[in-house]
């Protein structure tokens, strides 16, 4: 399918590696124009070359960090008019709730949902002038089924999604949409980065960590990230446009609700 979105230019945050990166080839590969970021300009620059070798899209590299007001600066100087924002950004380390002081807190809702607000704010009404724009918020599983540990992440991140549904339904009618995507586990560095913690406190290895881990899914399986990225890449398709104010969850059947 040609999801009509050749010569577009897009935003993607966060994307020198995992799900962001994922998104950032995906929707290169549809012939886009992408502007990728991250904080380590090495990485970032390695992400962009590789990026463009395997699909000859322009891609221009942006190093900050997008949670601060000078990497969202950065971003839009290169590019002013964006067709297509993917929101993503790491979310805060796993930690009991009663260690998060008012700093950490505050520090993890400018990341995860005032930092995306702010981009949309500037992005949104030049999408509407020229009748075209998706928005795509990468969130979480989590925000479906808060996970013990990572309170901050889902809160701050429900507060996101509930922040845009009412925004999403006021410009739908100029082809504007905003949707997220709630990843479950997926195989990147930032899921398998708590496994060898995970092995040494159960005497087990990172593989047997991985195993059981799968066990509980019922695809039985990690995600691709690849797979990941055309969905975000469909989302920010032409054919779309009647497709907004959803959060589409992508977890192997993992969570076990019907709606």
């Amino acid at each position: 399918m040609d999801l009509g979105i050749a010569g577009r230019t897009a935003i993607v945050c966060a994307s020198s590696k995992g799900l962001g990166r994922a998104c950032a080839e995906a929707l290169a590969a549809e012939g886009c124009r992408v502007v990728v970021n991250g904080r380590d300009a090495p990485r970032l620059e390695k992400t962009a070359a590789e990026i463009r070798e395997r699909t000859g899209a322009e891609i221009i590299a942006v190093t900050g960090d997008v949670a601060s007001r000078e990497g969202q600066d950065a971003l839009l100087a290169a590019a002013p008019a964006p067709d297509i924002l993917v929101n993503n950004n790491a979310g805060p380390p796993r930690k009991d709730f009663r260690e998060l002081n008012r700093d950490a807190m505050l520090s993890g809702v400018v990341a995860n949902m005032v930092a995306p607000i702010e981009l949309i704010q500037r992005v949104i009404d030049g999408m509407a002038e020229r009748g075209f724009g998706r928005v795509v918020n990468i969130t979480s599983a989590s925000v479906k089924a808060p996970i013990v540990g990572l309170d901050l992440s889902s809160g701050a991140r429900a507060g996101l999604t509930a922040f845009v549904a009412g925004v999403a339904r006021t410009v739908a009618h100029r082809n504007v949409t905003i949707n997220a995507i709630l990843p479950g586990m997926f195989d990147t560095d930032r899921l398998r980065g708590g496994f060898p913690a995970e092995a040494k406190l159960s005497g087990r290895t990172e593989e047997e960590v991985a195993a059981s881990r799968m066990v509980g899914v019922p695809a039985k399986r990690f995600g691709d990230p690849t797979e990941f990225g055309q969905l975000c890449a469909f989302l920010c398709s032409a054919q779309a446009g009647y497709l907004t104010g959803q959060n589409l969850l992508i977890d192997g059947g993992n969570f076990p609700g019907a709606f």
